[in-house]
């Protein structure tokens, strides 16, 4: 079961590549997945039918008793046919439905079979978090599929409100199945529904909102707007999700949680009242619709809430009418959406008030449609007359509420049996006054998907007996009445039979009085739900604008002081309430007198910058206290922490320097004494408020330290360095999610920076400053003398300052000599001595960098101070020769470094399942030719991955607020001739 699930997502990684080489037939070879889990599933339908199960388990999250669990039986069977079966048959359609110049039709093939593997693991999920995954992996890929066509707003629109509404449902249904969960003790659904909770107030909570994600899913009121305007979606798409896949996936977890919760409150009322107002919306709103896809997408909307009312009534009868119900709207609600696709690709439209005449021009197709629909409107030998007689007689000999469900489920079927006459003689009759629509011949292998489903519902319409297993083993989970029914094509002239045939002449009379129909619904009609969710938004975006321009005014001093003022009045009250200092050891004030001097001089600066008016002076001023610290770290013996703070302060300083070029010398904002005066008090007090919730914290600390066990840990490995076994072996989850976030920071600011790149061409050329050499002129696209147009060239074509990643035009500096400022920088801007320091300690501090790096598992170093180490050294190079030199010190992209870095980081974490586990720890101990004994361990890597992300981070944003900078200072240059006018 999980090759076949993983299968899908496999072959659809690949689907872009596929159609760009084989074009439609592509869908051919992405069919297989889909076709494989449908023959699977036949093969175990004996051992299904007789209430057998095949399971696979594999121990996830065990500390959370969530596992990758996977179940097929008799109900997962009858889905996973479903989804396998007309997935398989959809995606041959599409081989003829589209052509090879359609847009993006590899992202939409594999979203497709994505989709169709997220659906098979959903109905076999048997683990609630699993489950919840797999639903929301539906949700993703459906609103992907809707929004196919993204440049089309309504596309957009309805991709956006289909995603919001089974989303937020979800989101709803996940807090269901963790009070569930703890409910239960377990997340198991098998294990659940064996042996179900007792009922109390919080197992109603997680029933509704368990039922909330279920009927969002299934677009049941109020949730059914947004299904008929995904109707927006490739007609495949609309076929496949909305007609037997993703609608019916709440419709199977009401199934699936029945038999457990049928009794608890409030779910058969809860069930049976929307389900049957869905089923009577849906149907009289399909009866006012003129495109072909509405009128099959509103009696959609119907079904689901004939089918919703079926598995919510929590019987033995009922449950088998409604695996019967799910088979048979399947077989026949799919073919005809194909078939509304098939009529669309031969006229060009789909309104039903211009088609005509298309019974005599295309009358395979029509033959279909009628199969389809005639199962549908429940006449006989179909399949539709067959679940719909078991659910007649089911509701008919229940209860009391299940007989109101009844008369609902009759009114709602003489409104099915009226928007299908509705639907066949808007697509293929003759109309009077309607000239016959013209339409192209329709290749067999394009009928035949629709044409295989139809031909089910004949053939099992007088075959349902055969079902009886299967269908029964599900049904068997509930409690069985003295007379079970069982499934027939025919049962006897009965009271069924009368209601079948009430609802038959309530749909062709109906149909035949359209007109006043049409007049009355539009008279009674309210206002549109699509309307109402529209303004929601609408009210939702405003009050969020007057919300962000009331507390987002713009100023950074007011948001610090209302943050540190929340955080402290929090602080201060829990201080004040629990008095957690009792018990608590007074403080040392220190354990070595140089501690206190640093301690005070720390302090005393960081005084200094509450007065401070310049903004150099508060940069500088502001890292001589990380210097500080970094100074307490040495006195304690944490050498790592002190070099790491080092670099850390460095580097921030410079890249602070970098940016207040651009800035003005003192601080804009004006402040009166007072207002002064109220902010330095909450500074102090949130920086004493910290200080004490950390002396609480330590002194409350009963347990032992983990201290000893690390060393332990790391001594057991033959290591010294604590410090950096954690980071990059005990912790190394931690590091990873950091380095992650550390390089999508770097990409997300650099990304601002250059947020306009690509206007750089258009602007004027960058001309030398006064006194600059004459060769430090910067050629753009635009000037006589540029470089020829490459958008064509490979990257192995290109110039190392264009694979260093520089902005347009710093290709034309000069070629290298040993110092690139003497041909691009005025001599009264250089720094001789700077320039020739730099040069000399490069190569040396990137050797002490690699060191760092190699010897951090014995000595203090590790990946992160080594990558800053590194990246000083090229921030030397920058700030001795400007950004021509910095483009000579690293000829690649600094995302490269950050690619790399994060790549390695974590296909050594990836490597670890070779093991069992991610992040499995391994070291290999050998010998080296001219090194002697040498080991190499899987901490080593994962270090050497964040060695290169942290230095494609640091080169990533000296290009960007250095190079680019200086590029925007060199512009805004006064220009030679104009100096001399």
């Amino acid at each position: 079961m999980s090759v076949l699930i993983l299968c899908h997502f496999a072959l659809a990684l690949f689907a872009a590549p596929l159609v760009r080489r084989w074009g439609t037939r592509a869908f051919l070879v992405l069919a297989l997945p889909p076709a494989a889990a449908a023959v699977w599933a036949l093969t175990r339908w004996s051992t299904t039918a007789a209430g057998g199960t095949d399971t696979t388990e594999w121990r996830w999250l065990p500390a959370y008793h969530v596992d990758w669990a996977l179940r097929l039986d008799a109900l997962a069977e009858l889905m996973v046919l479903l989804a396998a079966g007309v997935g398989t048959l959809v995606l041959v359609y599409c081989a003829s439905y589209f052509d090879d110049r359609s847009r993006q039709l590899g992202r939409f093939a594999g979203n497709l079979l994505a989709f169709a593997g997220a659906m098979l693991g959903l109905v076999l999920a048997d683990d609630l978090v699993l489950l919840y995954i797999f639903w929301e992996l539906t949700t993703v890929f459906s609103y992907l599929l809707i929004g196919q066509t993204s440049d089309h707003k309504r596309n957009r629109r309805s991709a956006l409100q289909a995603l919001t509404v089974t989303a937020l449902g979800g989101l709803t249904m996940l807090v269901g199945f963790l009070l569930l969960g703890h409910e239960a003790g377990t997340y198991r659904i098998s294990a659940i529904l064996a042996d179900p909770p007792p009922p109390s107030a919080a197992l109603s909570a997680a029933v509704v909102l368990i039922l909330v994600g279920a009927l969002s899913k299934s677009a049941i009121w109020p949730f059914s707007l947004w299904l008929p305007n995904a109707m927006a979606a490739p007609t495949p798409v609309s076929a496949y999700l909305h007609a037997a896949a993703m609608v019916k996936a709440g419709v199977y977890l009401v199934a699936r949680l029945a038999p457990a919760f049928a009794e608890i409150a409030p779910w058969r009322p809860l069930l049976l009242v929307l389900g049957s107002l869905t089923m009577l919306l849906g149907g009289w709103r399909a009866l006012r619709m003129n495109d072909l896809k509405l009128v099959l997408a509103y009696g959609t909307v119907s079904q689901l809430g004939f089918l919703t009312v079926l598995a919510g009534a929590g019987g033995h009868d009922t449950g088998l009418a409604a695996t019967a119900m799910i088979l048979g709207h399947a077989l026949f609600k799919a073919p005809l959406f194909l078939v509304t696709g098939i009529v669309d690709h031969a006229t060009g439209t789909r309104d039903l008030r211009k088609l005509s005449g298309l019974g005599r021009r295309l009358p395979a197709v029509c033959a279909v449609a009628v199969l389809a629909g005639a199962s549908m409107a429940a006449v006989p030998p179909l399949l539709g007359f067959a679940a719909k007689e078991a659910a007649f007689q089911t509701l008919l000999d229940g209860s009391t509420g299940d007989r109101w469900a009844l008369a609902a489920a009759v009114a709602g079927s003489a409104l099915t049996t009226a928007y299908t006459l509705r639907y066949l003689w808007g697509a293929f009759a003759r109309k009077p006054g309607v000239p016959d629509t013209r339409a192209h011949p329709v290749p067999a292998a394009f009928l035949a998907p629709p044409a295989v489903l139809a031909l089910a519902c004949l053939v099992l319409g007088p075959g349902v007996p055969r079902l009886q297993d299967l269908l029964g083993a599900y049904a068997a989970q509930f409690p069985a009445p003295g007379h079970p029914y069982h499934l027939a094509l025919w049962h006897g002239a009965g009271l069924a039979l009368g209601l079948s045939a009430a609802a038959w002449a309530g749909g062709v009379l109906l149909f035949l009085a359209s007109g006043p129909v049409l007049r009355v619904g539009h008279a009674l009609a309210l206002r549109s739900a699509d309307r109402v969710f529209g303004g929601m938004l609408l009210a939702l975006e405003r009050t969020a604008l007057q919300c962000t321009g009331l507390v987002q005014r713009g100023s950074l001093p007011a948001y610090l002081v209302t943050t540190m003022s929340v955080v402290l009045a929090g602080q201060i009250a829990v201080l004040v309430v629990d008095e957690p200092w009792t018990g608590t050891p007074a403080p040392r004030l220190w354990d070595h007198p140089t501690q206190a001097a640093v301690a005070l001089l720390t302090c005393a600066v960081a005084l200094l910058c509450l007065g401070v008016r310049r903004r150099m002076k508060a940069v500088v001023l502001a890292g001589l206290t990380g210097y500080g610290t970094a100074l307490l770290f040495v006195a304690q013996g944490a050498p790592d922490l002190a070099l790491t703070q080092f670099c850390v302060e460095t580097v921030s300083m410079i890249v602070y320097v970098l940016v207040l070029r651009r800035m003005p010398v003192y601080f804009e904002e004006n402040f009166s004494r007072w207002r002064r005066l109220m902010r330095m008090p909450v500074a102090l007090a949130g920086g004493a408020a910290v200080a004490v919730v950390l002396w609480i914290m330590a002194g409350h600390r009963r347990a032992e330290s983990a201290g000893a066990a690390m060393v332990e840990e790391t001594a057991h490995h033959g290591l010294k360095d604590v410090v950096a076994t954690i980071l990059v072996d005990l912790r190394a989850w931690d590091t990873m999610g950091e380095s992650a976030v550390l390089a999508a920071a770097a990409v997300g600011v650099t990304s601002l920076i250059y947020l306009h790149r690509r206007t750089d061409a258009a602007e004027q050329p960058v001309l030398p400053l006064p006194g600059d050499h004459p060769h430090a002129a910067l050629r753009t696209g635009d000037q006589p003398h540029a470089a020829p147009h490459t958008a064509s060239r490979t990257a192995w074509q290109a110039s190392r300052y264009e694979s260093a990643g520089l902005p347009s035009g710093d290709e034309g500096a000069p070629e290298r000599t040993w110092l690139a400022a003497s041909a691009t920088l005025a001599p009264e801007r250089r720094s001789l001595v700077l320039e020739v320091v730099a040069r000399l300690i490069f190569h040396p501090v990137l050797v002490l960098s690699v060191y760092l790096l190699l010897c951090a598992e014995n000595l203090p170093g590790g990946g992160f101070v080594a990558g800053l180490t590194a990246g000083v050294a090229f921030i030397a190079r920058y700030l001795a020769g400007g950004r021509h030199e910095l483009a000579d010190a690293v000829r690649f992209k600094a995302g490269l470094f950050t690619g790399l870095g994060l790549f390695l980081s974590t296909a050594t974490a990836l490597g670890g399942l070779g093991e069992g586990t991610v992040l499995h720890g391994w070291t290999w101990h050998g010998h080296l030719p001219l090194w002697g004994d040498a080991h190499l361990s899987t901490a080593v890597l994962f270090d050497c991955g964040v060695y290169l992300l942290v230095l494609g981070v640091v080169l990533d944003i000296v290009r960007a607020l250095g190079a680019r900078i200086d590029r925007q200072i060199e512009r805004a240059a006064p220009r030679p001739e104009e100096g001399r006018a």
